[in-house]
């Protein structure tokens, strides 16, 4: 087991430390520059919106899709249940272009929205529902497990002391799921944050427009502005660690409540 943990850490931790090697011989100064440059915030601002608007959208579907293969039985259930992990196994670049291809105005739901002058594909509109594919399956897997172990019979005294379908929700279930819900939603932040593959094809890359900060990274790397890439992904490094140590708390409470409900 120490040996796992071991080599486990060493690939995890060896690029970060290379990442903040490299950014240390950049003086505080030039940091600073870079990553305040109103091109790289404005790519920030993008990824955080974008990211938790889309994190917020998985949280309620992911919440339904949870509740609807916990509490009901129907034909398909084992089929759409396995759909599920969908985003984990198909490659990111053939998610960004099926959905790109969806989305255009020429194509099958770009086409309806583009009656009414809306515009999907290139748009921060196309990035958020990019990042809702790959974000989803992180609440739907965080809530299940909770929720499959409250029992039935909490809801159904709930009832019996008259107590309306919402009411019990939000004073019985609710609380139950409550910290697998925000682990689920803070692990679909984290991933959104970070991801470049399915985004790259919709998203246009529109400096101050539709330029997350991943597209950013690489846009530098392309032109072999090395340090800028560096700094700019140090930042995203930063953000990931405190949206992962929230998780972390949330993660130790929903163990905790189905340990205690067991």
């Amino acid at each position: 087991f120490g040996i796992s943990v071991s080599i486990l850490s060493l690939i995890v931790i060896i690029p970060l430390c290379s990442l903040i090697v490299f950014s240390s011989q950049l003086s505080i100064s030039d940091f600073w520059e870079i990553v305040t440059r109103p091109r790289v915030i404005a790519s920030y601002k993008v990824s955080l919106v974008t990211s938790f608007t889309a994190s917020v959208i998985n949280a309620v579907m992911g919440l339904i899709m949870a509740w609807v293969l916990v509490r009901y039985k129907f034909p398909g259930k084992r089929i759409l249940d396995g759909m599920i992990e969908l985003p984990f196994a198909l490659p990111t670049a053939v998610a960004g272009i099926s959905l790109a291809h969806l989305t255009v105005s020429e194509g099958p739901v770009g086409s309806l929205f583009a009656k009414f002058g809306i515009d999907i594909a290139y748009t921060n509109i196309g990035i958020t529902v990019a990042m809702v594919f790959i974000g989803i399956p992180f609440v739907v897997r965080s809530i299940q497990p909770v929720l499959e172990q409250v029992e039935n019979e909490y809801e159904e005294a709930a009832f019996i002391m008259g107590a309306g379908r919402f009411e019990t929700f939000y004073r019985v279930v609710l609380p139950e799921i409550r910290p697998a819900l925000i682990a689920g939603f803070t692990m679909a932040f984290a991933r959104c944050l970070g991801e470049y593959g399915s985004v790259v094809f919709i998203a246009g890359n529109k400096p101050y427009e539709t330029e997350i900060a991943p597209l950013m990274i690489m846009g530098e790397l392309q032109e072999f502005d090395y340090p800028a890439a560096t700094s700019v992904a140090l930042t995203m490094l930063v953000m990931a660690f405190v949206i992962l140590f929230i998780n972390a708390v949330f993660q130790s409470r929903a163990s905790a409540i189905i340990s205690g409900i067991r």
